[in-house]
């Protein structure tokens, strides 16, 4: 065999076991291989997490629902609340919520290889808080959209039972978001347990790109290089990395951004905004260089990410020409010289 074929042949060799495994990393995961909307029903003490907000404890619970050949199928879970802002009573009547799988019921489900999930829940029982829901779900979904290293998520329509029959039953919507260690499995990266990182060790073109999406969404509640003082890095992303390389701030929380529009969504007095809706860049000087290859990747995935929006059945139409209208003022910023170097290079920190 020449070398030529011989080359060939292992090349081919090689993308068809590349192929095979990404498969089978796929097949691991099949939560997050639809957008169909999953009715759920969650059964648990709802009264006492909503008015205790247990963020140690876990409450025992049940997760149901209907598989694709039409099986009911039940999964014991522990219940606990969970998040910041959103755990405040101020701010959500029901807290955030994360859902404990035990692995061995999960085996072969929908929810094969799912552990711990953490589950957006509608916050206040109203038209505009469950819109919220529904467009914090699609601003996770257009950054999947731009990038594969970015947190899926599956739309739920759940059916909330108290257990104890203290709280009447409530249907919402709400959406599970795929866990960190799921997400390292899948693109091949260990999270990065520091307190803080240095901005020369994060991935420039991964970084900017992150930077210029929360631009994209109205967002500033964020940081790719410190967090909480009792947390690792970072404050709503994720650091990932592998050895030798650097890292990537993955983010997370969208809740604050001017495109999902929250009722209480407010921006950080430091920045001086007028609301959440008002866009303010910042991103790192550092890596401005990288902003002509970005902007190109955002003028590309324009139709898949206004998609996300034309396509989402449950929008209302208020809302869907809201976000339409926040992406296209975007677009005609980045699509301007002039305005991009005003309104994004020049901001930067």
């Amino acid at each position: 065999m020449s070398l030529y074929r011989l080359m060939l042949f292992a090349s081919t060799l090689i993308l068809t076991m590349t192929s095979s495994l990404a498969q089978v990393s796929e097949a691991h995961d099949p939560l997050f291989l639809s957008d169909e909307l999953l009715e759920v029903r969650i059964t648990a003490p709802m009264r006492k997490l909503i008015d205790q907000r247990p963020a140690v404890e876990e409450y025992p619970g049940t997760f149901q629902f209907t598989s694709d050949n039409g099986d009911s199928i039940h999964f014991d879970v522990q219940i606990r609340a969970r998040g910041h802002s959103r755990l405040k009573e101020e701010t959500c009547v029901v807290p955030p919520l994360r859902l404990n799988f035990k692995v061995s019921q999960t085996k072969d489900t929908l929810f094969h290889k799912q552990d711990k999930m953490k589950l957006v829940t509608h916050c206040r029982s109203s038209a505009k808080y469950e819109q919220s829901v529904l467009r914090e779900y699609l601003v996770y979904k257009m950054l999947n959209v731009v990038t594969d290293n970015s947190y899926r998520v599956r739309l739920l329509r759940i059916n909330y039972v108290d257990s104890d029959e203290e709280r009447r039953e409530e249907t919402r919507l709400g959406f599970v978001i795929e866990h960190r260690t799921r997400l390292s499995h899948r693109i091949d990266r260990s999270r990065v347990e520091i307190q803080r990182a240095k901005v020369s060790e994060l991935d420039p073109a991964y970084t900017n790109l992150a930077s210029v999406f929360h631009y994209m969404i109205g967002n500033t509640d964020y940081s790719p290089v410190v967090g909480a003082a009792d947390d690792y890095c970072c404050h709503n992303a994720v650091l990932f990395g592998r050895e030798n390389t650097a890292f990537l701030p993955i983010p997370y929380d969208f809740d604050q951004s001017g495109m999902v529009d929250a009722p209480y969504a407010s921006p950080n007095p430091r920045f001086k905004l007028r609301n959440a809706k008002h866009r303010l860049y910042r991103g790192r000087c550092q890596f401005n260089a990288q902003l002509p290859s970005t902007y190109a990747v955002f003028v590309d995935k324009r139709d898949a990410i206004l998609a996300e929006i034309e396509t989402a059945e449950l929008l209302s139409r208020v809302a869907r020409n809201a976000m339409r209208d926040y992406v296209n003022r975007f677009y005609r910023i980045i699509e301007s010289e002039k305005r991009a170097d005003k309104e994004i290079a020049t901001k930067c920190i």
